[in-house]
């Protein structure tokens, strides 16, 4: 079956008497592969041209540019507002297919082949809507697309109540973090006296510290060239990291050699390193690693070791403080491409309490920060498993039309 002869390609587009004066921006670098990281409140008229897709409660989002990246979403529950870039075909499912069916078909591997084999232009290759609607694919019955999509979301809903659980953990940790070193109501604050520093009163016997002061090690990646074959070696750039760590999935890979030459003492990742996003939106990735990765790191990913004076935990929240954000203003150099300069970033100031209090606060965190991490990998599981049987039932190789599958009540209606 010809894929548009069932959905239809961006139906809906923002034209004159659009009744809302703000939106839900869905910009490309939002949607990673089957995730929303976040939308932007734009009002209307201050928001950028691309701005102009309306995205409704079950369509799927694609990514045109760069295919092969894998940039998709299911759009579920949107605000009545959301509007997604053009840098996306939106796809409307027909009364011919399950919404769920078509997102699980159109982001089987073999069709993003299919789309990177189709792809125009060499720097930003691309593929139009013609492309995307002329795709053959495989459409059983509806009461069988329903039951291949009632087995594959089981496994995205376990998936996203995971990343709920990781979410409220997280949130936790950070809200204890502040209670203690920002807001100061640490154990025993009711006694402790006050002293002036550069940024502020701050408890007696804590210190202002540089990040070298606090870090035997601060570096960056390499520069590499785009032209190296790939021979199976992971290297990641700032596309590859996510808030609890790098997707070693979607790394490019490269040479034996050219790995070696890479990894070396300085710049090999170790378990408790805090590796943070240089480049573009600066600090919008920072975190502790979970244990030793044989990744290789480009030049947009720096590494800080923390000493014994900090814990890992401590100086990757401390990082991520908003304030801090703001304050890194004169430590980022570039219009075009905003990016750290590590050097001047060394001598960079923060508040630094007692190891022992740090310590305290490590003892109620880190237990939710290793089950965040057990729950990551449980997640990643899943989705191997997910990823494994999707293509045997999208394809038709599984045949599950004489299953019992329960289908979402929803999904009953004729």
């Amino acid at each position: 079956m010809r894929l548009g002869n069932v959905i239809t390609v961006n139906p809906e587009s923002i034209r004159n008497g659009y009744p809302f004066d703000e939106i839900e921006y869905i910009d490309i670098s939002s949607v990673g592969t089957g995730t929303l990281q976040g939308t932007q409140r734009l009002q209307i008229g201050g928001a950028p041209s691309r701005a102009k897709r309306i995205v409704r409660n079950g369509d799927t989002l694609l990514a045109t540019v760069r295919p092969n990246l894998r940039s998709f979403w299911f759009v579920r529950n949107p605000q009545e507002n959301a509007i997604a870039s053009t840098g996306f075909a939106v796809l409307r499912a027909g009364k011919e297919i399950d919404e769920r069916f078509l997102y699980f078909t159109v982001t089987n591997q073999p069709f993003t082949d299919y789309l990177t084999a189709n792809a125009k232009g060499a720097a930003y290759p691309a593929v139009d809507t013609d492309t995307i609607e002329r795709a053959e694919i495989f459409l059983p019955p509806l009461p069988t697309q329903r039951k291949i999509a009632a087995i594959l979301s089981a496994y995205d809903d376990l998936i996203e109540n995971n990343l709920r659980r990781i979410k409220i953990l997280e949130e936790i940790a950070q809200n204890l973090y502040r209670e203690w070193f920002v807001k100061f109501r640490f154990p025993g604050h009711q006694h402790a006296r006050f002293v002036d520093s550069p940024l502020g009163r701050i408890p007696e016997g804590w210190e202002m510290v540089s990040l070298e002061n606090v870090c035997s090690r601060i570096t960056d990646g390499s520069h590499h060239s785009p032209k190296t074959a790939d021979y199976g070696y992971p290297m990641a750039s700032v596309k590859d990291m996510h808030d609890w760590g790098i997707n070693v999935d979607t790394c490019r890979t490269i040479s034996k050699e050219e790995f070696h030459k890479m990894v070396h003492n300085d710049c090999k990742i170790q378990k408790d390193d805090v590796l943070i996003a240089k480049d573009g939106s600066y600090l919008k990735h920072c975190f502790v690693i979970e244990r030793d990765l044989d990744v290789a790191l480009l030049s947009s990913i720096a590494i800080l070791r923390p000493n014994k004076n900090i814990n890992p935990h401590v100086l990757a929240i401390t990082l991520r403080e908003p304030n801090i954000k703001t304050r890194m203003t004169g430590f980022v150099s570039g219009a075009a491409l905003p990016r750290i300069i590590l050097k001047a970033f060394r001598q960079f100031q923060i508040v630094l309490p007692h190891i022992s209090l740090q310590e305290r606060w490590a003892a109620s965190a880190e237990p939710m920060i290793q089950l965040c991490w057990r729950l990551l990998n449980t997640n990643a599981n899943l989705r191997r498993t997910r990823d494994r049987m999707l293509p045997r039932l999208i394809s038709g190789e599984v045949d599950v039309s004489a299953l019992d599958i329960p289908v979402p009540e929803e999904d009953n209606k004729a």
